[in-house]
């Protein structure tokens, strides 16, 4: 007898279970008021990159090649690629329509950098990458400049020449041809 019950129990709750089940189913079945749309990406391009020295056109292998998919003018994060054998590395997930500022470094090579539009659905950018020159320094004297790092003239707008119509500061310590002791 206390078997029957159990076993009636069960069955019950069975029924009530799927009963519940295909009602909450049901409700769940009509998508045009709730939950998330479906938005489809949009269209992407294909940039093939081809890095190269400059001096005798050589594909640099193993380039890292930067890419920051611009927002107007904020960076949307990065993704970084490597250049194979050949010199070339290819990025298929940037939309068209964007702007991308590319960076690559390569270790003996001045770091390159600028933006592209991307306004093709195929790209192929090519990129020379120059030996590293000799360090600016502000302690040598520059054909540019007058004296180490500093201008020849100075800027225009710049205090560092007294107005016209202003009279100089006196000087604490006076030279021995401009005043004769008194006697």
């Amino acid at each position: 007898m206390v078997r029957s019950t159990v076993f009636r129990l069960a069955v019950l709750l069975a029924g009530f279970g799927l009963a519940v089940s295909s009602f909450a189913g049901n409700c769940q079945s009509d998508n045009s008021s709730r939950g998330r749309k479906y938005k489809a990406p949009p269209p992407t391009g294909r940039i093939e990159v081809t890095i190269l020295k400059d001096v005798n056109g050589k594909p640099i292998e193993n380039a890292a090649v930067i890419f920051h998919p611009m927002q107007g003018e904020k960076d949307e994060g990065n993704m970084e690629l490597k250049t194979n054998e050949d010199g070339k590395t290819i990025i298929d997930v940037l939309p068209i329509g964007g702007t991308v500022r590319m960076q690559v470094i390569a270790r003996g090579f001045q770091t390159f950098g600028d933006d592209y539009k991307i306004d093709k659905a195929d790209m192929a950018i090519e990129i020379r990458m120059k030996r590293p020159g000799e360090q600016y320094s502000i302690y040598k004297k520059h054909q540019e400049t007058q004296e180490g790092g500093k201008d020849a003239a100075p800027a225009k707008g710049s205090d560092s020449t007294p107005p016209a119509n202003s009279t100089p500061p006196a000087s604490s310590n006076p030279s021995p041809d401009s005043a004769t002791p008194p006697k």
